[in-house]
């Protein structure tokens, strides 16, 4: 086959047959924002995606120290695109350059009592993150500042974090200390700067020393001799200090990067009531009173690049609540939109056929597959007349896609029984990506996995009821404990609440918290369904692993392994069961083969979250601070007297 020519059509339907590109798509993660690929729907809220470009411009160019700092609220319904929309812009800005990207979701922020110094966590956490220059967004800022005040400023970040550390050995050799120099000649142009901040962004540039030195920007604590390398202050302190203190942090890192580069802050989620302030402030109204704040005072520093925040939330969400705070707490929000929210919006018809033709487009090229129609096997005016008619949002786009994602040229089997073995081997073989990070995926194959089995008794226990109304709720857009089995064992009842928790160790946290508390969920076991793997990678100092031996140990509950063999028969079965029209198969048709077949009766994940607890949890996976003994041997260079009375004249040429 030449480049120029098209695949041949049965090529096509066998890709088509042996992948739905379409499945979960929709459902876009914190971790998505920091994905090396995101597709692009130029069309999709082009409104808000513009103006939010059109605001860095005006912070960047501006003279005037109130327009340094702007800011936009917006508002969606959930599954719009709001996430999405961040997705798009965070990955334009990692392409194309441009400014700094801060992602700060509210579902990270546990203690609202220590926002402020969580906030400067997530600042640390995604400065850390990967800019347009291919090296952290740390190192553009320290780059930049050793490129300032070389003679020769023409190496790039790539090429001075690939020598710093060599460097840096050479010159401590000689009696001179490579960041005590950098950071006296900095100084000069930055004298307001907090000088140990400046020293810490400079030392990013060591691959060796860059973990320790964003751990202590983020206002973590070091190890003394990590401390006494860095020559950084390491006092012991409480998290209410650590609080005290977040704010000029915070100031301190926003006005020196942003000297080089415009900085957006993206804070996603606000309405997500994860709890409150011990003064019973709900999450929305303390996010947008530290909005207000970081508005107010970063306006009196010299931002030459400026700052522009969004604030995402859901309409009533401004509406009842932002939009009536007083102290002009919305006109800092929604500041260069004059107060008036960007609306984001449903999927149009052109929408919908640009939405579908960049997912095909990236599937067939994957496919190694040439088309003349990048839309097959849909239809243009099909597309267009379900987005015109249905304004359907992002996820109820993409789910109708994977619904209609298929080719009726092939004749299903007469009987139901050969079309579900059909359907099962389809759906066993569908790839799904990476479906073992998708806990929402698990989570809803366990349930339907157990809903097939009500009035049934496996290990011991007769299943009663599957719920995912899990109460108390209603303060709650994120739940943790997925859904409740209600059964009986022996006379005795049994109440087991099922959290999947796959993704960061903030939210493993957070799910504990809830599985632990049997009286307020009502519950008689908790169970934590996450890879051993995961758990293993968790310190047994923090609070995630505290909690869990609590969970396990203290309150009789369980952690289960999340094996791949097991889960992905489940996931198949949900598939049919969502699909069963498609395969022209009836509720009762699938629910009945599943029985047949013990599908579920004999799966052995379920029947491990049914069985008795083992009361066992495994051991993380503790790591040597210093294995080879490279502390050691750098210790002597580190606290040693330097005379850098030289350094003044030195024009860094090495670097």
């Amino acid at each position: 086959m030449t480049n120029n020519s098209t695949s041949p059509i049965e090529a096509v339907n066998a890709a088509i047959q042996s992948h739905n590109p379409f499945i979960n798509a929709g459902i876009v993660k914190e971790q998505d924002i920091w994905k090396k690929k995101s597709l692009d729907v130029p069309s999709l809220n082009a409104h808000a995606y513009d103006a939010v470009f059109q605001a860095i411009e005006l912070v960047r160019t501006s003279q005037s120290s109130q327009d340094k700092v702007t800011s936009i609220a917006i508002t969606a319904q959930q599954r719009v695109g709001k996430t999405h929309l961040l997705s798009r812009i965070r990955h334009h800005l990692e392409k194309e350059g441009g400014a700094l990207f801060v992602y700060a979701s509210a579902n990270n922020y546990t203690d609202l009592n220590l926002v402020k110094y969580q906030f400067q966590q997530t600042l640390a956490d995604s400065l850390s993150k990967s800019g347009s220059q291919k090296v952290m967004q740390w190192q553009e800022v320290a780059a930049a500042m050793v490129n300032e005040v070389k003679t020769d400023n023409s190496s790039t970040p790539v090429e001075l974090v690939k020598k710093f550390d060599q460097v840096y050995a050479n010159r401590l050799a000689k009696n001179k200390n490579l960041i005590n120099a950098l950071q006296k000649e900095v100084l000069k142009t930055k004298i307001n700067a907090d000088p140990y901040i400046l020293r810490a962004i400079l030392w990013t540039l060591s691959e060796t020393q860059a973990p320790f030195a964003i751990k202590w920007l983020s206002g973590g604590e070091l190890a003394q001799l990590n401390a006494d390398e860095l020559g950084l202050p390491n006092p012991s302190k409480t998290n209410q200090d650590r609080e005290a203190e977040a704010l000029k942090n915070i100031q301190q890192i926003l006005n020196l990067v942003s000297f080089y580069n415009p900085v957006v802050i993206c804070f996603d989620e606000i309405d997500v009531k994860n709890n409150s302030t011990e003064d019973g402030f709900p999450t929305e109204s303390v996010i947008a009173n530290l909005v207000k704040i970081l508005h107010d005072t970063l306006e009196n520093f010299e931002l030459s690049q400026g700052i522009v925040i969004l604030t995402v939330m859901l309409p009533e969400t401004w509406r009842d609540k932002i939009n009536s705070m007083p102290g002009g707490t919305p006109d800092r929000i929604s500041k260069y939109t004059q107060r008036k929210p960007l609306e984001l919006k449903h999927v149009s018809g052109n929408s919908m056929v640009e939405l579908v033709t960049v997912w095909l487009k990236e599937f067939y090229t994957a496919k190694n597959l040439i088309l003349t129609n990048l839309l097959y096997p849909f239809e243009e005016s099909k597309l267009r007349e379900y987005g015109k008619v249905s304004k359907p949002s992002v996820r109820e786009a993409l789910r109708w896609c994977a619904d209609n994602f298929k080719i009726d040229d092939e004749p299903l089997p007469s009987a139901p029984f050969e079309r579900f073995d059909l359907a099962f081997k389809r759906e066993s073989e569908v790839d799904i990506g990476d479906y073992l990070e998708n806990s929402d995926l698990i989570a809803e194959a366990l349930y339907f996995g157990f809903f097939t089995l009500q009035n049934k008794t496996l290990e011991g226990v007769m299943i009663e009821k599957v719920t995912n109304d899990v109460k108390p709720k209603a303060y709650y857009r994120k739940h943790y404990i997925d859904f409740k089995i209600i059964g009986n064992d022996e006379g005795k009842e049994v109440k087991i609440g099922v959290a999947v928790i796959q993704s960061s160790q903030v939210t493993l946290t957070a799910g504990l918290k809830w599985l632990i508390d049997y009286e307020k969920y009502d519950l008689t076991r908790g169970c934590l369904v996450c890879s051993k793997s995961k758990i293993k990678q968790i310190k047994n100092n923090s609070s995630a692993y505290k909690l869990l031996n609590e969970l396990v140990v203290k309150r009789g509950g369980e952690h289960v392994d999340l094996i791949e063999e097991q889960i992905r028969p489940l996931i198949a079965i949900l598939a049919i069961y969502q699909k069963r029209q498609n395969y022209q198969l009836t509720e009762e048709h699938v629910l009945d083969l599943i029985s047949k077949n013990k599908i579920t009766f004999d799966n052995p994940l379920l029947r491990e979250i049914l069985s008795n607890p083992s009361g066992n949890i495994p051991i993380p996976d503790d790591e040597d601070d210093d294995p080879e003994g490279i502390n050691e041997l750098t210790d002597q260079f580190s606290t040693s007297e330097t005379d850098d009375s030289d350094d003044s004249d030195d024009d860094f040429n090495e670097l």
